[in-house]
């Protein structure tokens, strides 16, 4: 029995990482009223949401690393932003699904959620600041085209943390609460499916 919960964890894992690594490419969309065209909006962070809450989240990095494993195939980043999403991913489900694991209800996943969120945008400030940007940067020319790419939207950013705190905290922010808001949506309805109980 054990091990048949097991497989079946396993193929639930796997299609929740094939719908990522098609909602990574598509629908996915630039929104140049309030990010640089390089930045992207997309779903990917919801199947593993739903696979940290319904299978644990053990479950949903595997989601996380197989969505941007089968991204590579693709890159344009040489594999930079990949790993950015990998880390961010994980900082968000990760959170989500340990807290809902302790508080089994709607209060326990809201708040499991919203820490997911915090910790993902908090820590993408970090880790685009230290490692992700000053790689882009040799793609890009320099880091002076890249903070040029946010003055665009606002030409009062004068340095790179400044974009940071103003732009993407927010959007990376925003961006986990739409996969939060989605899941609250469908999870009652799906859950069943993917725990394998009748519905």
């Amino acid at each position: 029995m054990k091990k048949k919960m097991n497989l079946r964890k396993v193929a639930v894992t796997a299609i929740m990482a094939a719908i990522a690594a098609v909602l990574i490419e598509f629908p996915s969309f630039p929104i140049p009223a309030i990010m640089p065209g390089f930045i992207k909006f997309d779903f990917s962070e919801l199947p593993a949401l739903l696979t940290s809450f319904s299978l644990g989240p053990q479950w949903a990095i595997v989601v996380c690393l197989i969505k941007n494993m089968v991204s590579l195939l693709s890159t344009s980043t040489g594999g930079v932003g990949e790993l950015s999403n990998f880390i961010l991913s994980c900082a968000f489900v990760v959170p989500a699904g340990l807290i809902y694991r302790k508080f089994k209800t709607r209060a326990g996943a809201f708040w499991g959620s919203l820490t997911g969120a915090l910790t993902m945008a908090g820590l993408g400030v970090l880790t685009n600041y230290f490692v992700v940007y000053p790689i882009y940067a040799n793609l890009m020319g320099g880091m002076d085209n890249i903070v040029r790419a946010y003055q665009v939207i606002l030409p009062s950013t004068d340095s790179l943390i400044e974009c940071l705190l103003i732009f993407n905290l927010p959007f990376t922010f925003v961006k986990g609460m739409v996969s939060v808001l989605i899941t609250f949506l469908i999870y009652k309805k799906i859950s069943p499916i993917l725990k394998g109980k009748e519905v």
